[in-house]
């Protein structure tokens, strides 16, 4: 059965490889025969298109990378899109697609097109409110009539995609909510799936860290055994309240005098440190490195405890963190806020550590609360239970098998 999925994100991209690849891999072994249309950027691809083309041609997944355009802005993204549809359409004629998987919302052009002229079922997944977070994120300005226009368009277009796919994939139940109660309270619910950014449990497995890495890994790093180590994992950018972290370290360090900031990040140190100058943290508490994927379990087996603050913004509502499910398989505990997606309420759910509702607001005593609230083997269980990879793959297979089986 032919299933043409199409995605904005790059394969080469981490997000491509950590929240793509993996999914397809697991629903190719139920007979889904996949067509991958991706958009890379030229650096990425040059570095890393040939494990990428390993790993698809080992499930069987046929991959018809583009190239992403990022000048002039707006109109390559319009190329970029009409480059999708054409490619789409000219593997349609070729392949007759049972069902088209459209991840986020430039793709869902596209699959409104199929929805209405080639009465192919359409899968929305929205993985966030692509529209919201550019407002939010400053990316663009309501002001600039182009934007506002373009704004406009986009959240037009948002409720024909609830309204006419098939199917909605949301990555939180705080999204779901907010689009059965505020933007199409008509829709049914049983059309909303919750399926969050996953975890491979395999990989993040904190039974599989070998003592002698970790030792290695510390002498690496310039890690002494008596440092409680507070750790950040993933991009720093803008969503993630980096000033308030470093506050919130500057803070812990007057109680765990011990503690340094562990960065695994790909981020320019530069931009981290002037930061952290401008608190008063000395760079000798930071620690910056960079790893490839397949090594963060390793690097985050290090920390004492993991965190991360998000601004929380309306778009933030339909975010999962992909860091958040990766600390608590590897039984660590997280200092975190509240108002991102369902982050709040699976910590408190799982004990798997302590939610801030004012990063302004901080306390000294944060790591004993912490430490207070937190239970190993219940956020070992939540990131089973929530973010498993198995069980993601296994809901995106009753959606699929109820899609092409109408």
């Amino acid at each position: 059965m032919n299933i043409l999925y199409i995605s904005y994100d790059g394969m080469t991209d981490p997000l491509g490889q950590s929240q793509v690849l993996p999914y397809l891999k697991g629903l190719s072994k139920e007979g889904y025969n996949f067509h991958l249309i991706s958009f890379e950027k030229p650096d990425r691809f040059k570095a890393h298109s040939e494990s990428i083309r390993k790993i698809c041609l080992e499930s069987n997944i046929e991959w018809y990378p583009l190239s992403y355009t990022k000048n002039p802005p707006v109109f390559s993204t319009l190329w970029d899109v009409r480059k999708m549809k054409s490619l789409a359409l000219k593997l349609h004629k070729q392949y007759h697609f049972e069902l088209i998987h459209c991840r986020s919302y430039l793709s869902a052009l596209v699959g409104l097109h199929f929805k209405h002229r080639l009465e192919v079922p359409f899968l929305f997944d929205m993985r966030g409110f692509w529209a919201d977070e550019r407002i939010d994120g400053k990316i663009w300005e309501l002001k600039n009539p182009l934007y506002r226009s373009i704004y406009n368009f986009i959240k037009k277009k948002e409720k024909q995609f609830f309204r006419e796919s098939d199917h909605i994939i949301s990555l939180t139940h705080n999204g779901k909510e907010e689009i059965l109660g505020n933007i199409c309270p008509e829709l049914s619910e049983q059309k909303i799936t919750v399926i969050p950014c996953c975890v491979d449990l395999e990989l993040f497995n904190p039974n599989k860290i070998k003592s002698e890495e970790q030792q290695q890994l510390k002498n690496k790093l310039g890690i002494n055994e008596n440092e409680f180590i507070i750790g950040y994992v993933g991009s720093i950018g803008t969503w993630y309240m980096l000033p308030e972290m470093l506050q919130q370290f500057k803070t812990i360090k007057k109680t765990t005098e011990n503690a340094r900031f562990l960065f695994v990040t790909g981020e320019q140190k530069e931009t981290i440190y002037a930061e952290a100058i401008k608190k008063g943290i000395q760079s000798s508490d930071l620690i910056i490195t960079s790893c490839l994927h397949k090594e963060v379990p390793l690097h985050v087996s290090l920390f004492n405890t993991g965190i991360f603050f998000i601004r929380p913004t309306f778009s933030k509502k339909a975010s999962s963190p992909t860091k958040q499910g990766e600390i608590m398989a590897m039984g660590i505990p997280l200092i975190c806020n509240t108002g991102v997606g369902d982050t709040d309420r699976i910590v408190r759910n799982y004990s798997a550590g302590i939610v801030i509702d004012d990063p302004d607001n901080l306390t000294e005593d944060i790591i004993q609360l912490m430490m207070y609230s937190f239970n190993q083997s219940r956020t070992m269980q939540g990131a089973s239970e929530f973010y498993g990879l198995n069980e993601g793959v296994n809901r995106y297979l009753s959606v699929y098998n109820q899609l092409t089986k109408e």
